[in-house]
């Protein structure tokens, strides 16, 4: 007898490594992370990275996740987002332990910039935001000191309770903290940490009219917490000095921020702000529009949460930004789809076919759910003597490998009966409208005597017993790999076909019972999805993906 074969480790990624090394020294029992994502907009597929990553590895090495939302600017926030940003977290599988917001904090983020004040380092400025970027300086230029930067402490606590009191328009001062202005990383030259905006918060309401910025209130949030892992992207990687610096000075837990890579995807672009483009200017339906990268889209579409995960899982971890095919993606979502769909027949482009020879008013087959699932049962499927085939499955002067239905050729209809095709109907125009075939009664599929073997199977469906749907085909929004980095608009990229209609296609009635968000696989033409847009008069199903990489190159 063979020994079995010892199983493969999987390599662990360079974060795991951290987390690996820090518990084995001690220096911690369990692992806190957090996903912070702004109440600003919905999750996209980037961010489905960041979730599978911050909640996987607490699942694994042990300790637990924070939802907390970074909502500290009012003007872009609302409660929507914050509600489908839950609801795009529990939908991808994952449960956090505590759900937090960064609104919690104010009144500790100000008590923190109180001691910044007391100790020296942090001072009111009164310079407007273009004399503030002048004095900046440039990476290889030292910036200069603000002329308001050597106030007394006594005059910065008096001016930013001010502040806070509402005595000052938006712009007019800002709370900066006293770092360097001639430091190497331009942000340790003298951040703004407040600024004022009077503005309706969603959760605090008009209590505050200053607002900490990103920078302060993040790694602060971060330590009031006792995250021991701080996991953001590489763009956040000039920050972490900034973040070091203000845990160092108020003597606070310290956290420990740690950056991976982005991954963006081919044909389609990440950006908030221009996928808000996208929504505002009305070339997708909305947020949710199933072309549209994010979480909520793809959900709709037809995409499951175990493709998402998967799809995170085989991308990675890494140091260094990637473009990844979209095509990986759309593999994970056939993969998991093939698992778990049930089959049905849907004519897309109809073509009359009357079995000339068939007896009596009809009979009820039976198919396979999904031949993937010894489990998923049998469905019925009427038979009758007029049916529905595609019209591309017919043709008058058929190519030399052409095994579908021709003058005198035969075919097997799936679930089915094989067929010969003996003659045809055109109009006045020359269109073929009508097929007339025979059958052959003992071809019935799963009883099969006739001896008879044919290289053709069809899909179809009973015309008097079909049901008539809308199907809209969705395809990549974008005819380009990378629509940011071409020239010009990035909207001028649009793939002008990425949706296309099909009003009158005929259906098996077992789609029917179909619930809104039910995925199926049908037969020759792809993975559909029932939209939530569908009444019970009117069922509109969503192309998920098709059965093959039709971009493949």
């Amino acid at each position: 007898m063979a020994e079995p074969k010892p199983e493969i480790e999987k390599s662990i990624n360079f974060l795991e490594e951290i987390i690996e090394n820090d518990l084995k020294a001690g220096k911690y029992k369990s692992i806190v992370t957090r996903f912070p994502p702004e109440p600003n907009g919905y999750l996209h597929i980037g961010h489905a990275t960041s979730i599978c990553l911050n909640f996987g590895l607490t699942k694994k090495y042990g300790g637990y996740t924070n939802l907390r939302f970074d909502d500290t600017n009012p003007v872009t926030e609302e409660t929507e987002y914050v509600e489908s940003i839950k609801q795009d977290v529990k939908w991808l599988g994952f449960e956090w332990k505590n759900e937090l917001y960064a609104s919690d904090y104010f009144d500790t983020l100000y008590g923190y910039v109180l001691k910044l004040i007391k100790d020296g380092l942090a001072y009111v400025d009164e310079l407007p935001s273009d004399e503030m970027a002048k004095l900046k300086g440039t990476p290889t230029e030292p910036g200069k000191d603000s002329p308001f930067r050597n106030r007394s402490v006594a005059e910065n606590f008096e001016l930013f309770e001010a502040m806070k009191a509402g005595k000052f328009p938006d712009g007019a001062k800002t709370l900066r903290a006293k770092i360097d202005m001639a430091h190497t990383n331009m942000l340790m030259r003298d951040p703004i940490l407040y600024r004022i905006k009077h503005a309706h918060h969603h959760r605090t309401g008009d209590k505050w009219c200053i607002y900490p910025m990103y920078d302060f209130a993040h790694g602060q949030s971060d330590s009031i917490e006792e995250v021991t892992h701080s996991i953001c992207t590489l763009e956040f990687v000039p920050h972490r000095e900034l973040y070091d610096w203000m845990i160092s000075k108020l003597e606070i837990y310290p956290s420990h921020q740690y950056e991976f890579a982005r991954r963006n995807l081919t044909y389609t672009v990440m950006s908030k702000r221009k996928l808000l483009q996208l929504v505002n200017e009305k070339h997708v339906s909305g947020w949710n529009d199933p072309r549209m990268p994010t979480i909520s889209g793809m959900r709709r579409r037809g995409y499951t949460a175990a493709a998402l995960r998967e799809f995170c899982d085989r991308v990675g971890i890494a140091k260094r930004d990637n473009i990844v095919d979209v095509g990986l993606l759309e593999f994970c979502v056939r993969e998991d789809l093939n698992k778990i769909t049930q089959r049905r027949m849907v004519v897309f482009d109809p073509l009359k076919v009357v079995i000339t020879n068939y007896e009596g008013s009809g009979e009820t087959l039976h198919g396979e759910n999904n031949p993937e699932d010894e489990n998923s049962g049998n469905r019925a499927i009427p038979f009758s003597r007029e049916i529905y085939v595609e019209r591309d499955d017919f043709m008058e002067i058929p190519s030399k490998k052409y095994f579908r239905l021709a003058p005198g050729q035969m075919v097997r209809l799936k679930h089915a009966y094989i067929i010969r095709c003996d003659n045809f109907v055109k109009d006045d125009a020359g269109n073929v409208t009508e097929l007339h075939c025979s059958y052959i009664p003992e071809s019935k599929s799963g009883s099969d005597t006739s001896g008879i073997h044919v290289k053709g199977t069809l899909h179809w469906v009973s015309i008097a017993e079909a049901i008539e749907v809308e199907i809209k085909l969705y395809d990549r929004l974008f005819r380009v790999e990378d629509p940011s980095s071409e020239d010009g608009d990035f909207k001028e990229y649009i793939n002008p076909e990425s949706l296309v209609v099909l009003p009158k296609t005929f259906a098996e009635p077992a789609l029917a019972k179909a619930n809104v968000g039910e995925g199926f696989q049908f037969l020759r033409k792809g993975y559909f999805n029932l939209d939530s847009d569908s009444r019970a008069d009117k069922l509109i199903f969503n192309r998920t993906v098709s059965l093959k990489d039709n971009w493949a190159k």
